[in-house]
């Protein structure tokens, strides 16, 4: 079972996150944070994971911990759940269109992290949150991840569109990364035999 449960308790956020990585698109989120639970579901529904995430966060002040933290817990989630990462497909790349919207992810469990790319965001605000906090739960995720993670956005100006387009891309890039490849099997995927 490639499942890990993360529990995150900080002085701003209490998390407890449970993933299962070959789920079936489960999601059970609640953050405080209307959203990013909308687009924590939307990247479990894509990417067919089973995710269950809870957090009390500091929301009185603003998202920003809560957007963090729950990118920290889901990085190590996904690092804990791939364990040595034997027989994993590695990468993943998606080009996703959200109406005219258009986003490319490329996405390597590579063992180093990196967040690649800009995202053309219109809007300071989609509702009450704040745009900024997608570049930071995407650095949250790669930095506790080791994963390197690319977005090219092609076309756009609607900015729920578009941060729409980038979680869902990322989530069917992930779900392509974490597959197991027969071809490899108990290998891991890479010529200097570890990642």
């Amino acid at each position: 079972m490639r499942t890990a449960e993360i529990r995150r308790d900080t002085a701003e956020t209490k998390i407890l996150l449970r993933l299962d990585l070959d789920g079936k698109g489960v999601a059970k989120i609640d953050t405080g944070c209307g959203f990013l639970d909308h687009m924590l579901t939307l990247l479990a529904g894509h990417g067919k994971l089973d995710l269950t995430v809870t957090c009390k966060g500091d929301t009185q002040v603003d998202d920003h911990h809560t957007v963090e933290d729950v990118g920290i817990a889901l990085g190590q989630a996904v690092a804990k759940a791939l364990g040595d990462k034997k027989g994993i497909t590695r990468y993943g790349t998606v080009t996703l269109p959200m109406d005219e919207a258009l986003v490319m992810c490329a996405l390597d469990l590579s063992g180093r992290c990196g967040l690649y790319g800009e995202l053309q965001l219109p809007s300071r605000k989609v509702g009450s949150f704040d745009t900024e906090l997608v570049e930071e739960f995407f650095l949250a995720f790669v930095r506790n991840a080791s994963a390197t993670v690319h977005f090219v956005q092609l076309a756009g100006h609607n900015t729920h569109h578009i941060i729409e387009g980038a979680f869902k891309a990322f989530g069917r890039a992930l779900r392509a990364a974490v597959k197991v490849d027969p071809e490899f099997a108990n290998e891991i995927p890479s010529t200097k035999g570890v990642l």
